[in-house]
Formats: structure tokens, C-alpha cells, sequence
């Protein structure tokens, strides 16, 4: 598997290459399918270099959905070791939940006929939460946050390009990139929607009615 690194803030020292690369071993083993791994380190300082920290981003790609995982610590080594770990737990994840779909059909079921889903817990937004996320109640910042402007409770802003899929396609997308939720386009309604992730293999969905609210009362 192929292996690139770059630094931003930080340079990348002969040593932390060599650990890397002995990493990513660990990764293709688990998933021999994986032909690239992209490592991305990124120094960060806050409140005038009071506090510094690393973040190491893992991104594997290859035949099958793209994986991502990432750690932050005021040591690079332990961020990467970090990362490696929760990559390797969402490989695994991933595998085991295809093996008991395999094993044990469940969870959501598609009705061909009216293309009605069942099996999964699909609830309306709340307008009070769109409402406050519109008018700015709920703060949203950029990745391009000042020192002087950090706050520990913020929402940092990430912009992805819409992809189509399946509410199932969706929850095994959610499981490798290792988060708690995951943003798409219902194919079946064209409408936005979200998956998360519940107890165990269960899971939620949140769709968004398309009916948007005037302006004015948006913005009153």
C-alpha cells in the first residue's frame, strides 16, 4: 500500500515517516484491499503558543468507500498511534457489521413496492433547531478559527459535495469514516437526511421536509 504524508505548520522528520509507514502495514492487513494512505500532521498552537497540539489525519483509499480517521495530541507519535487505532476499530467494525448482515439479516427493510422503509427510527428535524442554527443562536465557525477568536464550544463548518445513497449505504459509509452520524441525499426522496448511530447495530434516521419556511420568519 502506498503511503504519503505531508505537514502543515510542522515539518515531517525522517523518523516519524519511517513509524508511519510500519503503520500502514497494520492498516493494509486489515483491509488488503486498501491501495493508498494518506497521513496529514498539523500543528496548531493557541493563546500565543501556550498550548500547542498535533493532529495526524488518516485517509485510506481504494477499491470501496474512502476511510478516515484522526487524533490530536500535543505529541505527533501518540496522535498517530491514536489515529491508527481508531482506523483499525473502524475497519473492523465494518467488516464484523458485513459478516452479520450476512449471518443475521435485520435492521432496515425496503418495501419495493411503496419504497417505504421499516426497521429504522426516522424522525422530522426539530424547527427550533433549524431555527436556531439559521439565526445564529448556534455559533458556526470555520476551520480558519484565529487564536484570539478560540473558544472550546464552537461548531466548526466542513462543506462536502452531495452524494445520493440509500439510508443503508449511508450507515456503512457512517462506519468508516468512524463517526456518530452521516450527512446525504436520500435517493429514494431526494431529500437531505442524516443516520446515526443508536445502541449497538441500531440506528436512526432524521430527514429534512423540503418545504422551506420564508425568509422573513427565518430571519424574525
Amino acid at each position: 500500500m502506498e503511503t504519503s504524508i505531508v505537514g502543515v505548520g510542522v515539518s515531517v522528520s525522517d523518523r516519524f515517516r519511517s513509524v508511519a509507514e510500519e503503520k500502514s502495514v497494520r492498516i493494509e492487513n486489515i483491509a488488503p484491499r486498501a491501495q493508498r494512505m494518506d497521513v496529514k500532521v498539523t500543528h496548531r498552537a493557541y493563546h500565543n503558543g501556550s498550548r500547542e497540539e498535533e493532529t495526524v489525519e488518516l485517509t485510506v483509499t481504494g477499491k470501496g468507500p474512502v476511510v478516515r480517521a484522526e487524533a490530536t495530541d500535543s505529541d505527533k507519535f501518540t496522535a498517530l498511534d491514536l489515529a491508527v487505532d481508531k482506523l483499525a476499530e473502524q475497519l473492523r467494525r465494518a467488516k464484523d457489521k458485513r459478516v452479520d448482515a450476512r449471518n443475521h439479516p435485520r435492521g432496515a427493510k425496503l418495501d419495493k413496492n411503496s419504497g417505504s422503509l421499516s426497521g429504522i427510527d426516522v424522525q422530522p428535524a426539530s424547527a427550533d433547531t433549524l431555527r436556531a442554527v439559521a439565526t445564529g443562536e448556534v455559533p458556526v465557525v470555520s476551520d480558519g478559527l484565529d487564536d484570539e477568536d478560540y473558544t472550546p464550544v464552537v461548531i466548526r463548518q466542513k462543506s462536502f459535495d452531495a452524494e445520493w445513497m440509500t439510508a443503508e449505504e449511508a450507515v456503512d459509509r457512517m462506519e468508516l469514516v468512524g463517526h456518530d452520524f452521516f450527512l446525504f441525499i436520500d435517493a429514494r426522496t431526494d431529500r437531505p437526511a442524516v443516520v446515526y448511530r443508536r445502541k449497538g447495530w441500531d440506528y436512526g434516521v432524521i430527514a429534512l421536509d423540503t418545504t422551506a419556511a420564508p425568509a422573513a420568519e427565518i430571519a424574525s
